[in-house]
């Protein structure tokens, strides 16, 4: 696997290197393999090797590479070979090396502006004789389009904190003087601690952590309903279960993972997959030195989790949204992710978000799937299949589920259905647009046969190249140099005709910030341009 793809070049040739792409690796030791001649006769790559080159062979009890295709393969014995420097890798990085590429990539949009336009004097464009030819012209300075800078929404906190509300300022908000709006109720819990910690400390902390979530609107019994235990990281499979048996109902596991990195997944598998736990996993450094600052951020999480909510927007319960809190309206968020460059054995795992409630829009519920590897369309969506005993039709999918669980929840049909797409590239809009619109409407049909609530469809993209610069560095943007969340731009780099925009909604933290792309593909909502500009951005901040 390691090999597969990567190009090398042979040096037993005096004055002569031949390059060659490895396919794979053979099965048997270099001195086992041979090759049949024009005469029939078969020689071996060892007798080859001598009296076509006279080079002698030492390592020859080592596998070959193997070069070509299975049906006429070229034989490489490792010893004459060396990889070819500078070859670019496809594959998944660790996290060293992704840490190394963003801080060599990493550049402030000062910077940034600054290297693009390096690279543009540098590439030339006027004088290049294929750019003349085709009557291509580039100029060297960067398009100005017209931004506005869309306003935060208010955010609706508990009425028994001193501030029962708030108006983010450039981005950014926090807990003091709030309480969450919704505090969950959390009654049977316990930890598990993977780390060195002391036991005390952890029994200590998790304490302190309870308070915290108690003080910001939660009810939390101060009691674990077993007790806090330290187990072993090469046990965490067992250890969960155990804790799983031995506390009936359990609400929450808080986790203290391993000091060393790398069991995150696997907790989150067992707990999510096979024993349906909800649990908050915590570092053990951070557990550590917590700060009321981060006891909050945790207490956050937690009440997510447990079926609260830490704010909503004024204007969502005021109902005051236009095209959605006037008739029940359901939010989607759908993705699929795909394994990594040379994986081929892993599947695309298809995911889709649904809020759950209304007029509120916080709570979502989250459904996944499995399909075929590197298949951009979500399969599950919708399907049929017939009942083994009866014969009938069943229907299913995510989007049905999705629905019948809003209606459960808030006795409400949904209305509207608004779909947010991620990840979907340009060429593959209409395949995408016509194969998921199809199954929305037909998952809709399927719960009562004239049931078509309006759909608006729009994809999002954040892989793209496109960045926004402030005119004047320094003026109209946050403190790390970008330019100021909201800021929104539907002209001029937009498409000619069809509705779609780019909106930078968060703060910038490092390097220069990546704004959105909202294609909108489908409105029978009749959306205007601000209408959904508007509505994006504040969903932003829920």
């Amino acid at each position: 696997k390691a090999l597969r793809g990567i190009r090398v070049e042979t040096t037993h040739q005096e004055g002569k290197r031949s390059a060659y792409k490895i396919t794979g690796i053979t099965s048997v030791p270099l001195i086992q393999l041979n090759f049949p001649l024009d005469d029939g006769n078969q020689m071996t790559v060892v007798q080859y090797f001598w009296g076509r080159y006279k080079y002698r062979l030492r390592f020859t009890s080592w596998p070959c590479l193997q070069s070509g295709n299975d049906s006429r393969p070229i034989y490489l014995p490792m010893e004459v070979c060396t990889i070819i420097e500078g070859q670019r890798f496809t594959r998944k990085l660790n996290e060293k090396q992704v840490t190394g590429i963003l801080r060599a990539t990493c550049e402030r949009p000062r910077d940034r502006e600054k290297s693009i336009l390096k690279m543009v004097e540098h590439n030339n464009y006027s004088a290049d004789k294929l750019a003349q030819e085709f009557g291509i012209d580039v100029t060297d300075k960067m398009v100005n389009v017209q931004a506005r800078v869309l306003p935060p929404p208010m955010l609706k906190y508990h009425e028994s904190g001193k501030d029962k509300a708030c108006a983010p300022s450039v981005g950014q908000w926090n807990m003091i003087g709030k309480k969450m709006i919704n505090g969950g109720n959390v009654q049977r819990w316990t930890c598990l601690n993977f780390s060195r910690l002391h036991i005390d400390g952890v029994k200590r902390f998790c304490g302190d952590l309870v308070k915290m979530c108690n003080a910001i609107g939660m009810v939390f019994n101060p009691m674990p309903v077993v007790e806090i235990l330290s187990a072993s990281a090469n046990n965490i499979e067992g250890a969960l279960k155990h804790a799983h048996q031995s506390a009936h109902n359990l609400q929450l596991l808080i986790v203290i993972l391993p000091d060393v990195t790398g069991h995150y997944g696997k907790v989150k598998k067992v707990c999510e997959t096979d024993l349906g736990i909800v649990s908050q996993c915590l570092k053990p450094d951070k557990v550590e030195r917590a700060n009321k600052q981060y006891f909050e951020n945790v207490a956050l999480k937690v009440n997510v989790k447990v079926g609260g909510r830490n704010t909503a927007l004024q204007q969502a319960l005021t109902r005051q949204i236009p095209l959605v809190t006037d008739l029940p309206t359901i939010f989607f968020g759908a993705d699929v992710t795909h394994p990594a460059a040379g994986d081929d054995s892993s599947p695309s795992i298809a995911a889709v978000v649904a809020s759950m409630d209304w007029p509120e829009i916080t709570k979502y519920k989250a459904v996944v799937s499995a399909q075929l590897p590197r298949q951009e369309i979500i399969q599950d969506l919708y399907c049929t299949g017939t009942d083994p005993e009866k014969g009938t039709p069943v229907h299913s999918g995510m989007m049905r589920e999705l629905l019948v669980s809003f209606f459960q929840k808030t006795k409400h049909k949904p209305s509207r259905i608004i779909f947010y797409r991620d990840g979907v590239s340009e060429g593959q809009f209409a395949q995408v647009l016509m194969y998921e619109m199809d199954a929305i409407r037909k998952a809709c049909a399927s719960l009562q046969e004239d049931y078509q609530p309006p759909v608006t469809f729009v994809v999002v993209q954040k892989r793209h190249h496109t960045r926004l610069f402030p005119e004047v560095h320094g003026k109209e943007t946050d403190k790390s140099g970008n330019i100021l969340p909201g800021t929104v731009v539907d002209t001029n780099i937009c498409h000619p005709t069809e509705f779609d925009f780019y909106l930078c909604s968060h703060a910038g933290i490092q390097g220069t910030s990546r704004p959105t792309h909202y294609h909108v593909l489908f409105d029978e909502n009749r959306f205007t341009a601000d209408g959904l500009q508007l509505l994006t951005n504040n969903l932003c901040y829920t």
